[in-house]
């Protein structure tokens, strides 16, 4: 798979180009901080691939000077970064996102931060509501010590996945296995995007959005057991959580099983002025049928026998090493589905995260995706689709969650023995292509 070599079509002016990490990939200086519950899970046997942890990952807080210089000399507008609640929460923890903050305006890149990735401070639970609260109260203090130099902030990164992997199925941090019974999770996380978002307001910030995963979902056949199984999955990927800050309700069937006295309320707070534009991560289209085929792995694992759905291996496309199908085209359809969708009540787009795991540093299928993935995204542009940002994942490789480090997502190699980095062909290739669009 090899790139176009015609230069990709012309971006508005303002477009926003960016670059994304999170604070538990990359960080590193595990003392500097509180635990969190990936430490607790990394540290049980079986958990992560290659037996790794987080505890060094990229060694960032050393080198953020250098990081920040490979983001700038890469050329995008704005470095998209996790706060770590841990972190703030240790003695000093805050003084390293001010030297973050103040090296990125210092280089002339716009800091997004997100405010929670995943990485929740040990002792608290997303089942419990108080932990809504508890974001709020850490999101008050973030933007009463940064916000005086971070005009746009993201409050939470992927809570589907977050409730997915993390809560119903167990394959990330915390490891539990609820299935449905990880309702809950979702709800809560969705509460405290409401409360973060009053805590940006009371600060100052007009600038909001949140950062979740979507796909199309593709139905394995025209069985009626087919279509109903994918109708099911494209609720819980693409409208459990898009549904309540979008239009203020929870898909049919769902409210009810939501926890609270007052789940109308509830809605109102996670909507009503949340938002000033929506966030897109996108990665891969998925097929999905009835359920029976339990043998079919979905993202490395293999889903429970008693979900009313199975995933399918969605042939005929090429993979990234995640054995993720490329499909550029998926993007498109979902931009347009989404702007047909919810009409007026949909605010502008970004593209936060979108990116690929190949090896090597002369990643030519890295060049071929994004090449592809930018004009597909060109193409919903052109179909009056109101997108206004998109943000590479990864500027560089880092710890991939359960997959430990044995999977690359980085336009920047890095050799964990020695923390070298070593700019990819995809670096290079970005670079060039953003300068060809402010020639």
């Amino acid at each position: 798979m090899t790139a176009t070599q015609d230069a990709l079509p012309t971006f508005p002016p303002g477009f926003l180009w960016g670059v994304a990490t999170s604070a538990h990939q990359i960080e590193g200086a595990v003392d500097g901080r509180t635990p969190s519950i990936w430490d607790a899970f990394t540290a049980e046997p079986g958990r992560v691939r290659d037996g790794s942890t987080a505890a060094v990952a990229c060694d960032h807080v050393a080198r953020y000077r250098e990081d920040v210089a490979l983001v700038r000399d890469l050329g995008v507008d704005a470095y998209r970064f996790s706060v770590s609640w841990p972190r703030v929460l240790a003695p000093g923890g805050l003084d390293f996102y001010d030297r973050l903050v103040d090296e990125l305006c210092a280089q002339g890149v716009r800091p997004v931060p997100t405010l929670f990735h995943w990485d929740l401070p040990a002792g608290l639970d997303w089942l419990d509501r108080d932990t809504a609260s508890r974001l709020a109260e850490y999101t008050a203090t973030v933007a009463g010590r940064i916000g005086d130099r971070v005009d746009r902030w993201i409050t939470l990164n992927e809570p589907a996945e977050h409730t997915l992997l993390g809560h119903a199925l167990g394959e990330h941090a915390p490891g539990r296995k609820l299935l449905f019974d990880a309702l809950p999770v979702a709800h809560h996380q969705l509460l405290a995007h409401g409360l973060a978002a009053r805590a940006l307001r009371a600060a100052g910030a007009t600038d909001i959005g949140i950062a979740n995963s979507h796909g199309p979902t593709w139905s394995a056949s025209q069985d009626p057991a087919d279509v109903a199984a994918a109708d099911l999955y494209d609720v819980i990927l693409n409208r459990l959580f898009a549904d309540p800050l979008l239009l203020g309700r929870y898909p049919d069937g769902f409210a009810q099983l939501m926890p609270g006295d007052d789940v109308a309320a509830d809605l109102k707070l996670i909507s009503d002025g949340t938002l000033d534009w929506y966030g897109i991560n996108f990665y891969q289209p998925t097929t999905v049928g009835a359920p029976g085929a339990a043998d079919v792995e979905f993202s490395g694992l293999t889903l429970p026998a008693e979900l009313p759905f199975s995933v399918r291996k969605t042939a005929g496309y090429p993979v990234t090493d995640f054995d993720w199908p490329v499909v550029p085209d998926a993007l498109t359809e979902l931009l347009t589905d989404f702007r047909d969708r919810y009409g007026d009540r949909l605010p502008p787009l970004v593209v936060t995260e979108n990116g690929c795991a190949y090896e090597g540093v002369d990643d030519q299928e890295r060049i071929a995706y994004l090449d592809g993935h930018l004009r597909a995204l060109h193409r919903a542009l052109a179909a009056g689709v109101d997108v206004r940002g998109y943000f590479v994942w990864s500027l560089m490789d880092n710890f991939e969650w359960a997959e430990g480090y044995t999977k690359r997502f980085g336009l920047v190699h890095v050799d964990y023995a020695t923390q070298v980095r070593t700019p990819k062909a995809s670096y290079g290739w970005l670079r060039d292509a953003l300068r060809a669009q402010r020639a």
